[in-house]
């Protein structure tokens, strides 16, 4: 029961990270929401590594799985996260949340091609629905005004589609990408080493972000940004780190395959914030609830055990051999 509310917690965390980014760059820019969400996750690790004592294991920790992790924040932190926020500010959070949620195509692949894990018929039928659910969404309807009572039709949101999941999609490769390398990093260690490594990741990252501040265009836009979108982005940081913390708090106390189909949930949250947050800024319709629904089940299906799932429907016995093929 425990780790089933850290994990929605976690879902929900996610979801207001994107919200809250994404209200910060209607205005903002995705460079200035790293500049500050980036260390937050340094000032949000640190206290947490320290006063469980991981921080004085650090010269125990091996230097390879230093490497890993510190390429691991610098994939997923800076280049991954600048991804994610630049298709936001684009396209907006509903449109491009199910072509993001790829990344669990990308796991999946990695997972078989790397790790040598197995691959059920289901799962890739869950692929496929994830990807079915990413592709409706693009059909769903761009729109470029609204008309208030007491005044002239206002410019809204025209979401730039091709730019959007184009980010989008790097996105997905560079989170599908990370969590591979964590399992070289962090296997057979505890979940209080994980958060040892998720400072290091963010350490690496904030090192990769300040360097970027050599460049004077760099800056003169993280400079320009205005006190409000500071607190948007400000509360994105806060929000991502907590996600990450009730992740790791989730695992620690529950099997990752009750954990990961309950943080599929983020998509929906996703929209319900995005929605409530930014409502002038954001694509809502059919298509791209039919899409979050399509992706959000494709996402069950890969990351639920396949045999508890022909277990629970009591699939007839052919059938379920075929579910429970494995590459």
């Amino acid at each position: 029961m425990l780790g089933s509310i850290f994990a929605i917690l976690s879902a929900a965390s996610f979801a207001l990270n994107n919200a809250t980014v994404r209200r910060g760059v209607v205005s903002g820019t995705p460079i200035q929401a790293m500049a500050v969400t980036v260390p937050l996750g340094v000032a949000c690790f640190l206290p947490l590594v320290f006063l469980t004592g991981e921080l004085f294991r650090l010269p125990q920790f091996p230097k390879t799985a230093v490497a890993w992790m510190a390429g691991l924040g610098a994939l997923h932190f800076v280049f991954g996260r600048y991804c994610n926020f630049r298709a936001n500010a684009v396209a907006g959070v509903n449109l491009t949340a199910p072509v993001v949620q790829l990344q669990i195509v990308v796991m999946m692949v990695l997972a078989v091609v790397v790790l040598h894990e197995r691959c059920t018929a289901l799962q890739m039928i869950g692929g496929v629905l994830i990807l079915a659910g990413s592709l409706i969404t693009q059909r769903a309807p761009a729109r470029t005004a609204v008309v208030e009572a007491k005044g002239p039709a206002l410019p809204v949101f025209a979401p730039r589609y091709l730019a959007g999941y184009l980010f989008a999609s790097l996105a997905a490769i560079a989170y599908g990408s990370t969590p591979v390398m964590a399992r070289f990093a962090l296997e057979n260690t505890g979940p209080l080493t994980g958060l040892l490594g998720g400072l290091i990741s963010y350490v690496a990252a904030t090192a990769v972000v300040s360097l970027t501040l050599v460049s004077s265009r760099v800056r003169q836009n993280v400079l320009a940004m205005s006190r409000g979108n500071a607190r948007w982005f400000a509360l994105s940081g806060v929000f991502v780190a907590a996600a990450q913390g009730f992740f790791f708090a989730a695992v620690s106390v529950a099997p990752v395959m009750l954990v990961m189909p309950l943080l599929q949930l983020s998509l929906a949250f996703r929209m319900l914030f995005s929605t409530w947050l930014n409502p002038a800024h954001e694509i809502v319709g059919p298509l791209v609830l039919a899409g979050v629904v399509i992706s959000v089940v494709g996402a069950l299906m890969v990351s639920i055990d396949t045999s508890l799932i022909v277990d629970f429907l009591a699939i007839p016995e052919p059938v379920a051999r075929l579910l429970l093929w494995r590459v």
